[in-house]
């Protein structure tokens, strides 16, 4: 499948997150990724809702809205915004720290916000569409939780809860996402549109570990 074959410029191949990978990062660059990145994740539910807000089919927005449970939470579990400001204090950063958001450089807020831009403006199943990068990420996540004890130590190991629960919801999101863009982008057009869509949110997430390297650069 060629949506599938975009896993090619997935960010697991950027070389900020190889060397992240192979233990080669500082404190100050691991700090400096999880604290960028959290604007990500507080971006997803806003995300997520302009797609409901956008969609008319009632079973998909009853489908839909668990994802935004599964960010900001419910009586249940807390969620993964929470679970990603763990991970913060796990490698020693204060949650305020997390949540002024000062940390944040600006071309990943540029990136984020484009996102989340991308998903008011567009058919919501073209933002579903985008969303398929998930299709990517269990293993992104499996190597965190293989490799992360061994080369950052120093980071408490109940913070990487975020990457664990991960795996099995993006598996979950994936098919539901990819029920929808199949059923909807027939025509060749369409399906080209598809790419297009998907190499843009790559792009997104690509863009960020660019501005992420900038900021906190190998000395």
């Amino acid at each position: 499948m060629q949506l599938r074959a975009k896993g090619a410029g997935y960010h697991i191949h950027h070389p900020f997150n190889v060397r992240m990978n192979n233990g080669e990062l500082t404190p100050d660059q691991v700090r400096g990724w999880i604290a960028n990145r959290f604007y990500y994740q507080i971006n997803i539910p806003r995300k997520d809702g302009a797609i409901i807000a956008n969609c008319p089919d009632r079973e998909t927005r009853r489908l839909w809205v668990q994802r935004i449970l599964d960010h900001d939470g419910n009586a249940d579990s807390p969620g993964g915004i929470e679970a990603w400001v763990r991970l913060g204090e796990a490698a020693g950063i204060p949650e305020q720290d997390l949540w002024s958001l000062k940390h944040v450089v600006p071309g990943v807020r540029f990136a984020v916000d484009a996102y989340v831009n991308f998903a008011r403006s567009v058919p919501w199943q073209e933002a579903v569409c985008s969303s398929l990068t998930e299709m990517f990420a269990p293993k992104i996540h499996r190597d965190r939780l293989a490799n992360w004890p061994q080369h950052y130590p120093w980071i408490e190991a109940g913070g990487l809860h975020y990457f664990r629960s991960r795996i099995t919801l993006a598996q979950r999101d994936v098919e539901h996402g990819l029920k929808v863009t199949l059923a909807h982008f027939t025509t060749r057009a369409q399906q080209e549109r598809a790419l297009d869509i998907l190499q843009f949110k790559l792009d997104v997430l690509w863009s960020m570990l660019d501005a992420i390297e900038r900021a906190y650069p190998t000395r």
